[in-house]
């Protein structure tokens, strides 16, 4: 137990100094703050706007999630961090699995901080700017067997441990533009759940529950007890990096419904709002007015777009129509080229070659 202990210290306070030693070779790299009025992006010292615009690295382009590769194939990662960066890019946003940086409730994994470290030193190479979502759960044979029988507290308790053994290792880097701290996460209704996971895409789980029972709270109860709790958590080890966290924007599929994490009553520890949006052909008009519940006086940034559900050039359409109340906006890439989707049958291939070439066009209309 004594060494379980010693490792999780070491984790939390010996780990920032990597990162800082490695951050001083990039000084010219600005920490991304929010304005004075709270509304909008800023470099720290220059106070030049900061607009996302950038990709979600969720998984390379045979479906593997970055911690099935980034060990042994590490020059694949730096590849594709290049050709984000030469697409454009200033935001890679990654997604963590907590399966593999929590042995157990009490012992982080140390490789994998290690690596995560490796991470955050690549990025300040090639000045890109991280949003790192924790806490995924997107393989179940990723989750430890342990973690799902947990009761809300503790289960809670290792995501405080989570979020503190990370922030801990990214806290001196300017090349963390955020930290979201779930990916979709949701509250159940009146009825006891049973599962904490759900949504299942493609062999993946993009979506988790909070809690299995409200037990009489409210969901904006439970809501901003999660949310302070792991905000507080993160600020114990680093106080300058932005939090959010990444939402289904229930408003789009039912119109009579308010934002919850975006609400007044939970958002008050998250620095901006982050939405995933894929607007479909036609109604695109719908899906700005959608987002723009979610205009809440703070920034706003559309975590995910592709288009899924309409053509290039409507999504083009909701990027710009969107540019009046969004300060950022982040699509995919999944680890090849515009050149290497060229020539392709395929139609999923061809709906990526249309996204990255718009991604491309509209960088310069920035």
């Amino acid at each position: 137990m004594t060494s379980i202990i010693a490792g999780w210290l070491l984790c939390l306070l010996g780990s920032s100094t990597l990162v800082a030693e490695n951050a001083t070779g990039s000084a010219q790299m600005e920490f991304v703050r929010l304005s004075e009025d709270r509304h909008s992006f800023v470099l720290a010292e220059s106070r030049k706007p900061f607009v996302a615009w950038g990709f979600n690295y969720d998984h390379d382009e045979n479906g593997r999630l970055l911690e099935d590769y980034w060990q042994s194939q590490w020059p694949k990662v730096e590849e594709d961090f290049g050709e984000m960066k030469d697409l454009g890019a200033n935001v890679v946003r990654i997604h963590l699995q907590l399966g593999k940086f929590v042995r157990e409730p009490n012992e982080p994994n140390e490789a994998s901080l290690e690596r995560l470290a490796r991470l955050v030193e690549l990025a300040e190479r090639l000045h890109l700017y991280l949003d790192v979502t924790g806490l995924a759960c997107y393989h179940k044979k990723d989750v430890p067997a342990w973690y799902d029988t947990l009761p809300e507290k503790a289960r809670w308790d290792v995501q405080v441990r989570f979020w503190e053994a990370v922030s801990a290792r990214c806290a001196a880097s300017p090349a963390i533009f955020c930290y979201d701290l779930m990916n979709e996460p949701i509250l159940p209704g009146e009825a006891k759940e049973t599962e904490w996971l759900t949504g299942e895409l493609g062999g993946k789980y993009f979506v988790q529950r909070l809690t299995l029972d409200l037990a009489g709270r409210t969901q904006q109860q439970v809501a901003k007890a999660w949310v302070d709790r792991l905000a507080a958590a993160i600020r114990t080890r680093d106080d300058r990096h932005l939090i959010t966290v990444g939402v289904i924007p229930w408003v789009l599929v039912f119109p009579q419904a308010k934002p919850l994490f975006y609400s007044s009553e939970v958002a008050e520890s998250l620095d901006f709002a982050s939405v995933h949006f894929y607007p479909a052909s036609g109604k695109i008009d719908q899906a700005l007015t959608a987002l723009a519940a979610y205009d809440i006086g703070k920034p706003l940034v559309i975590e995910e777009m592709f288009p899924l559900q309409c053509s290039a050039e409507e999504l083009g359409a909701f990027i710009e129509g969107s540019r009046k109340i969004a300060e950022g906006w982040i699509g995919f890439y999944w680890g090849k080229t515009i050149e290497e989707y060229r020539g392709s049958e395929e139609l999923s291939d061809a709906l990526t070659l249309s996204w990255l070439e718009l991604f491309r066009k509209m960088k310069g209309e920035l």
